[in-house]
């Protein structure tokens, strides 16, 4: 997405957008240049918008377990981080409150996993995100659902 790679100073805390996708996309770059550990992984986010975001990560060869297939903590750590970045979309300063996921399938090295993030429910502090994770083929790896509460603060502007 070309809007996401612009420079998180084009926009100041002065200036916060009123349109609800620029202000999903502008609160996910200052998010994601402050997330050293999705960077790590190798993660990039294909898109967000409001209550929604999909990321990407490839899977390396330090990132297989001893069956030669993706570590679940890495896929939980994707499915987690698409969650942060939905569930914060709205520049409200949200954590997770807990998340379960369900392994479906294998994933290999050289596989590209998308998680794709959709809130299911948002009520006064507390939402409900659905994750799925699937490989390049489309095809499902894991289930996700997470619990959000939101704190005080905003992710841009305080």
């Amino acid at each position: 997405m070309n809007s996401m790679s612009a420079s998180v100073n084009e926009q100041t805390e002065d200036t916060l957008p009123e349109n609800p996708q620029a202000l999903a996309e502008l609160t996910a770059r200052v998010m994601y240049a402050n997330d050293p550990a999705s960077q790590a992984l190798g993660m990039h986010i294909v898109s967000v918008a409001p209550g929604q975001a999909s990321m990407s990560m490839p899977v390396r060869a330090d990132m297989l377990n001893g069956h030669k297939t993706c570590h679940g903590g890495f896929i939980f750590a994707l499915a987690d981080s698409s969650f942060a970045f939905a569930c914060n979309s709205r520049n409200a300063a949200t954590v997770a409150a807990g998340c379960t996921i369900d392994y479906l399938a294998p994933a290999f090295e050289g596989d590209v996993l998308t998680a794709n993030a959709a809130e299911y429910s948002l009520s006064g502090r507390t939402g409900v995100y659905d994750v799925q994770v699937t490989n390049q083929e489309g095809k499902r790896i894991a289930i996700f659902r997470g619990r959000s509460y939101r704190i005080k603060g905003q992710v841009v502007g305080d």
